[in-house]
């Protein structure tokens, strides 16, 4: 596991599982268009735990995390559905204002970019989840975890 990430350019973390899985598709902007994306992994028994849409006049990026990479993956290849997929760091937070600004400063600290970050839907144990895609997601891990934060992993988001 060590060599794996080393391979991958973070730090060595203790690290319990894989990091979660965002899937970012083009959507033309149309009615109905994410709703059928939504509904094809609802058939498929994929649930979407997040989702960021930014919209364009001509098309609009859907980034979402769900319970399932690997249906996903078959689902969308089936399909012949475009799509790119990253990994994603995500934070389980019980005190958001509070924990949300240890988090903020510990990345701060670290020197470390966050490109983009959005909120998943509450985790069943109530608490707020936030996904977070940093310039690189195993450094980060290692930085929030030394900062006591709790971090989870696809196995934790997958219900």
């Amino acid at each position: 596991m060590a060599e794996e990430l080393e391979e991958k350019g973070g730090a060595v973390v203790d690290e319990p599982g894989e990091l979660v899985t965002q899937f970012t598709v083009m959507l033309q902007n149309k009615t109905g268009a994410l709703g059928a994306i939504v509904g094809l992994l609802h058939s498929n028994r994929v649930e979407v735990l997040g989702m960021s849409i930014q919209d364009s006049r001509d098309a609009t990026t859907v980034r979402l995390v769900v319970s399932c990479p690997d249906t996903t993956h078959r689902v969308f290849g089936e399909k012949g559905i475009c799509y790119a997929q990253s990994d994603l760091v995500v934070v389980a937070m019980r005190n958001v204002q509070g924990e949300l600004v240890q988090v903020l400063a510990a990345l701060r600290a670290a020197e470390t970019n966050i490109d983009f970050l959005y909120a998943l839907l509450p985790h069943p144990e109530g608490k707020s989840l936030m996904a977070l895609h940093l310039e690189d997601a195993y450094f980060g891990v290692d930085v929030l975890a030394k900062a006591g934060v709790k971090v989870l992993y696809q196995q934790d988001l997958s219900r």
